[in-house]
């Protein structure tokens, strides 16, 4: 088939998850390809929020009990459908806080440095925030950055680093997907590795929840976060999400940061001096949670819920291959793909960068046509069909205005 606007028509007409576009607020006059860095609202939404403000307003403190979703346990109501989405038990998977806070408070408990085990493997080009929060962990305990921080290329070099020192890595912490070149991690065998040379083995997963299938349970990963307003559609600045494997559920031995909300829910109101962890990941907890932010974090869940990760995958995988070749035929010797080639490795990004002319001239003039990309210094174009909103009509766009304005 050529790459004709016609063509990319035709496969949105047979596309079987076609209508959920129409579930989703676009921007005015865009074409929207962002979702990697914040999601589209959903239009059920606004009505969920909208109920708990109705319910705040007629019931005030009742409605911690008597809301229509009650809000003392209305995180419960999340936990079934995240734990579909990360391959978990409800058990291990709790939304609170957002993502960096998440970060620090399992790196409270699964980064025990010792003399000889101190280090934390992270890749390279990992996002800002999680590489100031590992430097600052490892401040925290005495120790200098230079000596405890290792950095890998990709996940072969964090499978070669284990094998060479890994007796000596306290945590490795890397990204599910690489937010700069969306590189997919190989996170079931770097978690099978990290724990086979007695690490400890988390992720960070604001780039791989809701865009790649996931098995945190059977990888037996000892922890996890994500935040909750880029693929997952739940707005901005959304309660993230954190993931804590159940063989950790009872551990009483594991440092943590405490508070009321993951004390034991029988005796909670008692009130008493002594922290008693409620068992699983909602011992992790510290407040109440945020009602109104939790919401939109539901209405979207209840999309994903209804939809699956496997027919999203599916999706994903064609348009992503469709949006390959596209650059490939169309834009050859022009624009490089970053992105790894192989399917397996890689989620619904892909970074490209413009080697014909200047790449932010070039971003600055798609985003003139109502393009939305997002530009990553020094000259990354990301862009990401999500697959429950975005078709192959978006990609040919993207990639006929790359062309004009190259």
């Amino acid at each position: 088939m050529k790459n004709t606007l016609e063509s990319a028509k035709a496969l949105d007409r047979v596309d079987p998850l076609a209508d959920y576009r129409g579930r989703f607020h676009f921007p005015p006059d865009t074409v929207y390809l962002c979702g990697h860095s914040l999601g589209l609202q959903p239009r059920s939404v606004a009505g969920k929020v909208v109920e708990e403000l109705e319910d705040w307003q007629r019931l005030a403190v009742s409605g911690h009990r008597g809301a229509r979703r009650p809000w003392a346990p209305y995180h419960e109501l999340l936990a079934d459908k995240a734990a579909r989405v990360v391959g978990a038990t409800p058990l291990e998977v709790v939304h609170m806080n957002t993502l960096t806070v998440n970060v620090h408070l399992l790196m409270v408990s699964f980064y025990q440095p010792t003399p000889a085990r101190h280090k934390i493997l992270i890749e390279k080009n990992a996002f800002p925030s999680d590489r100031y929060a590992v430097e600052s962990q490892i401040r925290w305990h005495g120790l200098d950055p230079a000596d405890s921080l290792i950095e890998a290329d990709n996940s072969e070099d964090v499978e070669a680093i284990l094998e060479r020192e890994g007796d000596a890595v306290a945590l490795v912490w890397v990204g599910g997907v690489n937010y700069y070149s969306g590189e997919a991690f190989r996170m079931k065998e770097v978690a099978e590795l990290g724990r086979d040379r007695g690490a400890f083995v988390g992720f960070d997963l604001a780039h791989a929840a809701g865009n790649l299938p996931l098995a945190l349970h059977d990888w037996n990963v000892d922890c996890a976060a994500w935040c909750t307003y880029k693929y997952m559609n739940a707005g901005p600045g959304a309660v993230g999400g954190a993931f804590i494997h159940e063989r950790h559920a009872a551990r009483t031995d594991l440092p943590r940061f405490s508070g009321w909300w993951g004390h034991d829910k029988q005796t909670r109101f008692e009130m008493g001096p002594e922290f008693v962890p409620i068992p699983g990941a909602e011992g992790w907890q510290l407040s109440n949670p945020p009602i109104l932010s939790l919401a939109p974090v539901l209405a979207s869940l209840e999309m994903f819920d209804e939809v699956g990760m496997d027919a999203l995958r599916t999706k994903s995988l064609e348009v992503t291959g469709y949006f390959e070749t596209l650059v490939r035929d169309e834009l050859e010797g022009r624009v490089d793909i970053l992105t790894p080639t192989d399917p397996s490795r890689r989620g619904a990004q892909l970074s490209l960068r413009v080697r014909a002319r200047d790449g932010r001239t070039v971003f600055d003039a798609i985003s003139a046509k109502g393009i939305v990309c997002d530009w990553r210094e020094p000259d990354v174009i990301r862009a990401a069909p999500a697959p429950l909103y975005n078709g192959f009509e978006d990609v040919y766009r993207l990639v006929h205005a790359l062309d004009e304005a190259i």
